[in-house]
């Protein structure tokens, strides 16, 4: 399928990137590397705005990434939070100033707050979650939840993209740091919304989008109690557990635990789906792991199909002994 983006704005000549970072004020989000090596094939240098408070630890993290040839930094109570309102007009300032050719982020819940925005506000049309980069206007994406391949060649001058992280390989540390400079000041507050507070789960497993094994569960789990099962072979295996939205919705799990088309897409190394029938919605946000694994009692279940190894057997049974023998 091939669609095209157009515009009548006029074209920058030469190929420039910023990349938005996500962090937390004190450590770099991976996704941002990931983020760097697709800016990386678009040609050119490549730009990283860190905004935040007290964020000299992430802006020196930024500058060490390879391919990365200048970090801008903005920090002040304005970015508290990293509230998409405050976010969009410092990238908008950043690019009236320096005339990129592309502005990158991750396909998360940042990225997909954030990018949209700006887009908007430069009319032109985003181009999102990209899976390949072919030129500098020419990306690959998929649609219909995976389920076909899409090749979009953008004729807006500014392209305003989000990058799916497990299609690309996070770049690696450069031999020198990159120059950090202060990105253009300005009163960036929002006026219509302020950030109060935030409660993020604390967990001593990996994070989902960085785990090397997944053990998800899904409605064959039948309750939350019983997802103690896997976070016991979770902990055991040094790996982190995920839900399918069936299992999330059924109030078994939290919402942050959801993977899929509109949860998180993870590409682990080791993906266990138990209990899991296998929805296209579900798939959508794992099926690029390199080894799938599916328990499921139901032979006919479309987990099977993606799945490398298959165990038609009750989890119930299975994973006790699996924990017993670990």
């Amino acid at each position: 399928m091939f669609a095209r983006c157009s515009s009548s704005l006029a074209r920058p000549s030469v190929q420039s990137t910023l990349v938005v970072a996500e962090h937390n004020n004190e450590t770099l989000n991976p996704i941002t590397a990931n983020a760097v090596t697709a800016a990386k094939k678009l040609g050119g240098d490549v730009t990283v705005l860190v905004a935040g408070t007290k964020v000299g630890p992430v802006s020196e993290a930024a500058a060490k990434l390879d391919g990365v040839a200048k970090v801008l930094v903005a920090e002040g109570d304005a970015f508290k939070g990293q509230l998409a309102e405050s976010l969009t007009p410092l990238v908008l300032a950043t690019q009236n100033q320096f005339k990129f050719t592309h502005i990158v982020a991750g396909a998360t819940a940042f990225g997909k707050a954030v990018l949209p925005r700006i887009a908007a506000k430069l009319d032109v049309s985003p181009i999102s979650e990209i899976i390949g980069v072919q030129s500098a206007d020419t990306f690959v994406r998929t649609i219909y939840a995976g389920n076909a391949i899409q090749t979009v060649k953008s004729k807006d001058p500014v392209k305003v993209i989000t990058v799916r992280g497990t299609n690309f390989e996070a770049t690696g540390a450069a031999g020198s740091a990159a120059a950090i400079e202060k990105a253009p000041e300005g009163d960036f507050s929002s006026k219509t919304t302020e950030f109060v507070s935030q409660e993020l789960t604390k967990s001593d497993r990996p994070s989902l989008t960085a785990a090397k094994i997944i053990i998800s569960g899904g409605r064959g789990m039948k309750s939350g109690d019983n997802f103690k099962m896997l976070y016991d072979l979770a902990d055991k295996w040094g790996a982190a557990v995920g839900a399918s939205r069936a299992a999330v919705d059924a109030g078994y799990v939290p919402n942050d635990l959801q993977i899929g088309q509109t949860g998180k897409i993870v590409a682990p190394e080791l993906y266990v789906a138990v209990g899991i029938s296998g929805a296209i919605q579900h798939l959508a946000g794992m099926k690029d792991s390199k080894t799938i694994v599916a328990i499921n009692k139901d032979p006919e279940a479309p987990i099977f199909q993606v799945s490398d190894y298959g165990l038609v057997a009750d989890l119930f049974k299975v994973i006790p002994e699996i924990n017993e023998k670990c």
